[in-house]
């Protein structure tokens, strides 16, 4: 398991749950990393106690033919049975484990299910997309100072993207989209260091696709909003760590990385930096994790274009993703 402080992040909130909260955890299996939070819940109230990640890469090899490789699977299982034992640890009465985009699109998603069954004793419940937006935009609203302005939330994960347009804590337009970090990566052969060319293409790829399948649905929902100034939130590790590496900060700390805000010229400049490195001086850039440092340049480019499509001019951070709704149990999925 990666000690990173990205991706190992745990808080000073030891004791028990009190009378009025329970204690629960929820391991989110994406196509990139696997997670958990483990967090005192009371009503709408979402206090973690406990936080982690670590890079399994479930999606590598996949999109040649949609099929799971056995030692991705094996290593989503094993950091899925560290995570429940760290959950019982830290007093976690309840556990849930939920997978995303690769289990949603495999053909062979039984394996992962039943690996992580054995492994953990608990049942994996594969998410759709639009419950995965539904609960990225729930999780990022935990956050109350986001509550009146219009959003649009950017939730960009290893295999998909969800889009979740909101106004005054209502959803106006949620979707998930065939875009994400590790799929780009995958289909993406670039150099080392990447040429401005293949910079270039993907620019020009990003755009198409956002015209061609975000734009359509979206834009009719933007309309409503009448011209209102929008913000782009944007949840998932791509944020966290341009935030970090804005800031420079050795060390993962919610309330400086929720404080970051961007403009699209920074977003462009953070973007055009990373496609000028190779792999190797990335992994060294302060606030970079060493094993996101090949999947930062897709997730980067997608929100330089984003802000671009749309016209956004602010960027803010959310580290408070769908794990934060998930965890809650009001939420929780009836089947």
């Amino acid at each position: 398991m990666s000690n990173d402080p990205e991706h190992f992040a745990t808080t000073a909130r030891l004791m028990p749950a009190t009378a009025s909260s329970s204690r629960r955890a929820v391991i989110d299996i994406g196509t990139n990393s696997v997670k958990l939070l483990v967090a005192d819940v009371a009503g709408d109230t979402v206090e973690p106690v406990w936080e982690g990640s670590e890079q399994t890469r479930l999606g590598r090899g996949f999109y040649d033919d949609h099929r799971l490789r056995p030692d991705a699977i094996a290593d989503t299982a094993r950091a899925a049975a560290q995570f429940t034992q760290t959950a019982r640890e830290h007093g976690a009465t309840a556990i849930r484990i939920i997978a995303t985009s690769a289990a949603r699109d495999a053909v062979n998603a039984a394996d992962l299910l039943r690996a992580v069954h054995e492994s953990t004793g608990h049942a994996v419940e594969v998410i759709s997309g639009e419950e995965e937006a539904d609960l990225a935009f729930q999780g990022v609203l935990t956050d109350a100072s986001l509550h009146a302005a219009p959003l649009l939330i950017l939730d960009v994960g290893g295999g998909s993207t969800e889009f979740i347009l909101g106004s005054q804590s209502h959803a106006l337009f949620r979707d998930s989209f065939k875009l994400g970090t590790v799929r780009l990566l995958e289909s993406t052969r670039i150099a080392d260091p990447p040429a401005a060319i293949e910079l270039a293409g993907l620019r020009c790829q990003l755009r198409t696709f956002l015209q061609r399948e975000v734009r359509p649905p979206l834009e009719p929902h933007l309309q409503a909003l009448h011209g209102a100034a929008l913000t782009l939130v944007g949840t998932g590790g791509t944020t966290s760590i341009l935030a970090r590496m804005e800031l420079q900060l050795p060390n993962y700390d919610r309330p400086l990385i929720e404080a970051t805000r961007f403009t699209a010229q920074q977003v462009r400049e953070h973007t055009d930096r990373l496609w000028t490195l190779p792999l190797a001086a990335r992994k060294q850039l302060p606030g970079l994790p060493p094993e996101r440092a090949d999947v930062i340049l897709f997730g980067a480019a997608i929100f330089e274009a984003v802000m671009e499509t749309f016209g956004i001019a602010t960027l803010r951070v959310s580290t408070r993703g769908l794990r934060f709704a998930a965890v809650r149990p009001a939420l929780r999925n009836p089947a």
